[in-house]
């Protein structure tokens, strides 16, 4: 016992170090204005891309067949449903006052202007964003970004540009079928559940749009692409900790990819509204 106090009470031990609070806060706020930094050079560099070359056009086909082929089954069935859904819970209201034909107008203006492009750019960033993040993400960890840069490849324009391009490009086209699908299983619920004639309801739900009303709804899904495809390079590029941190950065690109396209589109429909009481 007396050897083991002397032990303790030696002069040679090393103090233990402590961080307060304040410290793990300001680190933690200084690594994340520095992920910005480095997210925003990052996007900004793969849109100047374009402007100069070399262009890859085989993987800008290579991808957008991967983003939009790829993704097009989950778009498809997700429409359906949601629209049918639609059908179902605002018919169920409407029938209250008498004033079922008016489904048709509701659910054409929701899918078009907001449940469309907002439910693609979260389906295709699950799909699309975590499968960037774990494909660079393994690409960095077996040194094949270094091996790329040795031969005097900018992996900024072949890896990055690409995906980002192509995003941008494909969101547009399955947010159209996503909207076409969702009218269609909308259509399939209200004559089988609500008892409206198809002509009726096609006719109604045409007729509810306006210019304006498609220019929002297809604007949005070009800043989704943007924000799922560079967020999943991003984080793909960034992996720290080997296999475990590629399966990191896979679950990290969805989650952050999810939340930006959500805030985005408090801004965007903000900006939408605005826009088309001006220019529309």
């Amino acid at each position: 016992m007396a050897d083991t106090s002397l032990q303790a009470a030696s002069p040679d031990a090393q103090p233990v170090e402590r961080i307060s609070m304040a410290e793990v806060l300001t680190g933690a706020f200084k690594r994340f204005l520095g992920d910005i930094q480095a997210y925003t050079l990052m996007s900004i560099q793969a849109l100047t891309n374009i402007l100069t070359g070399p262009r890859y056009v085989r993987d800008l086909m290579d991808q957008m067949d991967d983003v939009g082929v790829g993704s097009l089954p989950i778009v498809l069935a997700a429409g359906f449903f949601i629209g049918a859904v639609m059908v179902l819970q605002t018919g169920s209201q409407f029938v209250r006052f008498g004033q079922t034909a008016l489904t048709g107008d509701i659910v054409s203006l929701a899918l078009v202007r907001e449940l469309g492009p907002t439910l693609t750019g979260i389906l295709v960033a699950g799909r699309v964003a975590s499968g960037m993040a774990s494909e660079l993400g393994s690409m960095l960890v077996t040194e094949q970004v270094d091996a790329m840069r040795a031969m005097g490849t900018d992996p900024s324009r072949k890896l990055i540009t690409p995906r980002v391009l192509a995003a941008i490009l494909v969101l547009p086209l399955l947010t159209a079928l996503n909207d076409f699908v969702g009218l269609l299983g909308g259509c399939v619920a209200s004559v089988f559940s609500l008892r409206l004639g198809a002509v009726e309801f096609w006719t109604r739900a045409i007729d509810a749009l306006d210019f304006a009303d498609i220019m929002q709804g297809m604007s949005k899904p070009l800043v989704y692409g943007f924000i799922l495809a560079t967020v999943g390079c991003y984080k793909g590029l960034t992996v720290r900790g080997g296999t475990q941190g590629v399966g990191r950065a896979t679950t990290q690109a969805v989650v952050v990819s999810n939340i930006m396209i959500i805030a985005a589109d408090v801004f965007l429909t903000k900006l939408s509204l605005y826009l088309g009481g001006k220019l529309f």
